[in-house]
């Protein structure tokens, strides 16, 4: 039973993740793997609104989804994306990423390979790893202008969608996690974590939502 405090915990996570970019368009919208092709959707929608021409899904597996996506997450989001009528053309598949540090870095690599001259990318994430992802891409690829995008939901909304409420606020708190760790290893820049956020984070540990911890963090 999650408690009424775990909930206000995790709505101020997921309120402080969000970026609350304003988009627009850019060279190219990269959609980063995961468990949610939700991602796909919104890449999908993003490029039919003209916000991007070009579209690279980012990523391999995880035991999040080795099983649901077994040819990996890039090749279930392209498939997608397929399904919803975008022109095979107009996607690149990046297969081997792992986590969001290589899903900048291969795909940055794999549209040089292509000669694609990037000034702006579309970051298309999770609703509730924005700010993670973004951190993320500033400290990797510090060159072009950032702008990340969602599906557009509430917090309640989301967790409908994936239906199961303690994987989401086990992810959220994974990402809060490493917001504040990755820095002082060079992962991602720098954020201010506003004081009531890291209490939330710390409740939300103390009860229990420690599955998507950094290991060595978590002891």
């Amino acid at each position: 039973m999650i408690s009424q405090q775990s909930w206000a915990d995790a709505r101020r996570l997921w309120d402080f993740q969000q970026m609350g970019h304003e988009v627009r368009p850019c060279s190219v919208a990269i959609g980063l793997g995961s468990h949610d092709l939700g991602v796909a959707d919104t890449t999908v929608a993003l490029y039919r609104d003209g916000m991007a021409p070009l579209i690279v899904f980012t990523g391999a597996t995880s035991r999040t989804t080795r099983d649901r996506m077994p040819r990996g997450e890039a090749e279930h989001y392209r498939e997608r994306a397929l399904e919803l009528g975008v022109p095979a053309d107009a996607i690149l598949v990046e297969p081997n990423a792992r986590n969001t540090g290589e899903n900048i870095t291969f795909s940055r690599a794999l549209l040089a390979d292509r000669g694609i001259a990037v000034s702006s990318v579309l970051l298309v994430c999770k609703p509730y790893e924005e700010r993670r992802a973004y951190a993320t891409a500033r400290k990797l690829w510090p060159d072009v202008k950032w702008i990340c995008a969602s599906a557009s939901m509430s917090f309640a909304e989301y967790i409908a969608s994936i239906g199961d409420e303690r994987l989401v606020i086990d992810m959220l708190v994974g990402a809060q996690q490493r917001l504040m760790i990755y820095p002082n290893h060079g992962f991602m820049i720098q954020q201010e974590v506003p004081a009531d956020v890291e209490t939330a984070y710390g409740h939300l540990v103390a009860d229990g939502f420690t599955s998507r911890l950094v290991p060595e963090a978590a002891t």
